[in-house]
């Protein structure tokens, strides 16, 4: 057992039963933190340092585990994961809680599911950090069916995409329910009109590494935000730039920004 590992709890929304921890400080500011596919809180989170950057900061800091992911219900019906759906998990979970306001950070689909909160609950999110996708939100990020049958295929041996291999062995790494995240592949993919991103008024950081393959460009999607800048992880692929200190730090600094900003209003 991991003893960095934070204590899970669970609640029910849409019919499932869906994983979350909730530490740090409980009178800081809450983060509300939404991982990548074939992720979850623990490897997307805890594990690169994030729960730890965040919490000695004196934020409160919640996680989700999403539908299909960690140790949350696992639906096999491709129309449960479409990113609106989803992102109404992480607002019942602010319900939950009975937190009427949160900064959102999403890496991936977390990023897109975060987005899909915003546009659908604008006065629920103070601010946005997206990190691991760029202009590819709203222009898409190629094909993504082969990752579904490499997914499925009977073992890694029997796979030869080069980006399925890549995430059939993440999957089988973190011991992931792989018919579930096939699911999940083909219902999470919906895009974000340029004309939806214009209307996103909350304060937002685009992280994306250089040697990032899926993201798209940081700076594209940050041009078309009212308040959105854009950061370049140096030499970071998209596996990578999660937990990178660059990313880390230029988050922690957004915050204090944001936070600075409103006390003076």
């Amino acid at each position: 057992m991991n003893l960095n590992a934070p204590a899970f709890s669970s609640f029910s929304h849409d019919g499932l039963k869906l994983a979350y921890f909730d530490e740090g400080d409980p009178s800081g500011d809450p983060v509300l933190l939404i991982h990548g596919f074939a992720s979850s809180a623990l490897v997307n989170w805890v594990h690169p340092g994030w729960l730890k950057t965040l919490g000695d900061a004196g934020y409160r800091v919640i996680a989700i585990d999403n539908r299909g992911h960690g140790a949350s219900d696992k639906p096999l019906d491709p129309e449960a994961y479409r990113p609106w759906v989803m992102a109404e998990d992480s607002i019942a979970l602010l319900d939950h809680l009975r937190i009427p306001e949160a900064h959102l950070f999403g890496y991936s689909m977390g990023a897109r599911i975060s987005v899909f909160a915003t546009l659908a609950h604008p006065h629920r999110v103070r601010s946005l950090v997206l990190g691991g996708l760029g202009i590819g939100m709203t222009d898409g990020v190629g094909d993504w069916d082969p990752i579904a049958d490499a997914l499925l295929a009977p073992s890694l041996d029997h796979v030869t995409h080069a980006r399925g291999k890549t995430f059939r062995a993440f999957a089988d790494q973190t011991k992931s329910d792989r018919e579930a995240l096939a699911a999940c592949i083909r219902g999470s993919r919906d895009l974000v009109s340029r004309a939806d991103m214009g209307r996103i008024e909350a304060p937002t950081l685009i992280g994306v590494g250089t040697k990032d393959d899926i993201a798209g460009s940081p700076q594209e999607l940050a041009a078309l935000m009212p308040h959105a800048i854009a950061l370049d992880i140096p030499g970071r692929d998209h596996m990578l730039a999660v937990g990178d200190r660059v990313f880390r730090k230029a988050v922690l600094d957004f915050y204090a920004e944001l936070s600075a900003r409103e006390q003076l209003l």
